[in-house]
């Protein structure tokens, strides 16, 4: 073998050592710069099972249903006793509408004093049934204290509306309107006082007349 290739060879060895050694030395560097992550720092990711849950329904009290009992004063013909049942919905806080049906009984004992044995009816009393359908609005919601650590809600209102009145065999379109004052004793119960004015048409003396009919009562009243 000659000198230069010994000396081709002796530089060949000598190359591939600084290689290695240089990569071995780099390779030492990264992992001394990235130290192994400890068990307390490692990310832990949570296994999540989903679960179906059935949610509450709460019940928007939005219907109610009620029944009244107060006087009916039928002009002409004096005071009675009169009852019903009311059905309502109330479409926001402030508006609402209501049904109701009711009756009583009118006398015509007034006559019947003043010209005896000549009565405006056949008997002594007649059936006065009315229904109607109106719109109210509360006018002044607040609270009304009862002692004086008590309060209730409760909301001042009008209403008026249409309907129809039967009685002595005529059946008369009629108006009504009138105030109220309703108290809640819970959210599903309140006590309400209400005054009406029904205005219809009445021929029973031979001349047709338009007649004002006041209607005081009071009432109780559920909610669903």
């Amino acid at each position: 073998m000659t000198t230069n290739t010994l000396r081709s060879a002796l530089l060949t060895n000598v190359i591939a050592t600084v290689i290695a050694t240089a990569t071995a030395v780099i390779s030492f560097g990264a992992q001394a710069a990235d130290p192994p992550v400890s068990a307390a720092e490692q990310v832990v990711v949570p296994q999540v099972d989903r679960r179906d849950i059935a949610l509450p329904r709460f019940p928007s009290n939005d219907f109610e249903v009620g029944t009244f009992i107060g006087s009916y004063a039928t002009q002409n013909f004096g005071t009675s006793l009169v009852g019903g049942l009311r059905l309502g919905y109330h479409i926001t806080e402030d508006f609402f509408v209501e049904g109701v049906y009711a009756q009583t009984k009118v006398s015509d004992e007034i006559f019947r004093r003043v010209f005896p044995g000549a009565g405006i009816f056949a008997a002594e009393q007649e059936k006065l049934t009315y229904y109607n359908l109106s719109a109210g609005y509360n006018v002044l919601p607040g609270e009304v204290f009862i002692g004086g650590k008590r309060a209730k809600p409760a909301a001042l209102y009008v209403i008026g509306g249409v309907g129809s009145t039967k009685f002595d065999h005529q059946r008369r379109p009629t108006y009504n309107f009138g105030v109220g004052y309703r108290v809640f004793l819970a959210d599903w119960v309140a006590l309400q006082v209400d005054m009406r004015d029904h205005i219809f048409s009445l021929d029973l003396l031979g001349v047709r007349q338009t007649t004002q009919n006041l209607e005081w009562t009071g009432g109780l009243s559920v909610f669903f």
